[in-house]
């Protein structure tokens, strides 16, 4: 039987200090139950943000032990389900976001989903896709809030973590201490007014290790494309860092020259936004897999 893990346990920041509240197999599934990026604080057009407690923004449910996993081990953190419930919330926020500085006046947003169509209002019908903004595993020291992207996971916000896909990221201390939350159901790269259709719901996992020293994580594998995920404080340097990270996977994996990396990168590689709008600006830059494939290099199974 499958175990369920309430959205009521959860944390704020990442931490090697957490306490575990379940302990996972590496191969195990689970479900993890999440509260949108509000708590739940927002349920009305007439909520508006700044009548929000912000000491419980972005919870994380967990964080959940995974046994046996040592500091430095590669977790492939396969994503198998993610259900958004009915209600999502949009918002706008004066100085919040890239056009916050021509936005007046704070509105909110209930947005009805039925089925797989989101309704922006009564005529605008959005095809859904449900996505994980926070996802990672506590910091070898400190604590990271988890509204903050790093290396460690968090809020990357990418549209592509996603059901289907997997997600690579190295655990730094024994247990790894993995949560998530933040989950939407829809949202565009960027996430430039720093809310998307932000939602309730709960994802299911199964998270093992993989044989893949050196992996530039977080790392992110879809049916398609592999992507090298980088955040920074600077647009320039996360962009700077993703297309380095992704040299450096062609390099040490796939084997192909320097030269001929760049100008694969440039031919067939995509350099994309995640989101612009937390403290850590986060990109990624995407290869297709089918030219993985004609070097003769293939992910893990």
């Amino acid at each position: 039987m499958t175990v369920i893990i309430p959205k009521e346990k959860n944390f704020y920041a990442f931490s090697s200090s957490l306490n575990p509240i379940y302990i996972v197999q590496k191969g195990e599934e689970f479900i993890l139950e999440t509260y949108d990026c509000f708590e739940g604080q927002i349920k009305k057009a007439t909520d508006l943000t700044d009548q929000l407690d912000w000491n419980h923004i972005n919870p994380a449910t967990g964080p959940v032990y995974i046994q046996d996993v040592k500091p430095g081990d590669i977790l492939r953190i396969n994503i198998l389900e993610v259900k958004v419930a009915k209600q999502s919330v949009i918002t706008a926020v004066p100085n919040q976001g890239t056009l916050g500085n021509i936005i007046e006046n704070s509105e909110t947003k209930i947005l009805e989903r039925k089925g797989n169509i989101l309704f922006f209002n009564n005529h605008l019908k959005i095809p859904i896709n449900p996505m994980i903004g926070v996802i990672g595993v506590a910091p070898k020291f400190g604590s990271i809030s988890n509204g903050i992207p790093d290396k460690h996971g968090g809020n990357l916000d990418c549209a592509k973590v996603c059901k289907g896909n997997k997600i690579y990221i190295t655990s730094q201390i024994p247990g790894a201490l993995f949560g998530c939350g933040d989950l939407h159901t829809v949202m565009g790269d960027g996430e430039i007014i720093a809310t998307g259709a932000e939602t309730a719901g709960s994802v299911r996992f199964r998270i093992d290790t993989v044989n893949l020293e050196g992996l530039p994580t977080p790392f992110l594998e879809d049916p398609e494309y592999v992507s090298t995920i980088a955040s920074s404080p600077s647009i320039d340097e996360a962009t700077y860092q993703a297309t380095h990270a992704m040299a450096d996977f062609l390099k040490m994996f796939v084997g192909i020259s320097i030269n001929e990396i760049g100008m694969l990168m440039s031919l067939v590689g995509n350099l994309r936004f995640c989101q612009v709008v937390d403290p850590n600006r986060t990109i990624r830059f995407e290869f297709p897999k089918w030219v993985l494939k004609e070097y003769g290099f293939t992910m893990p199974i």
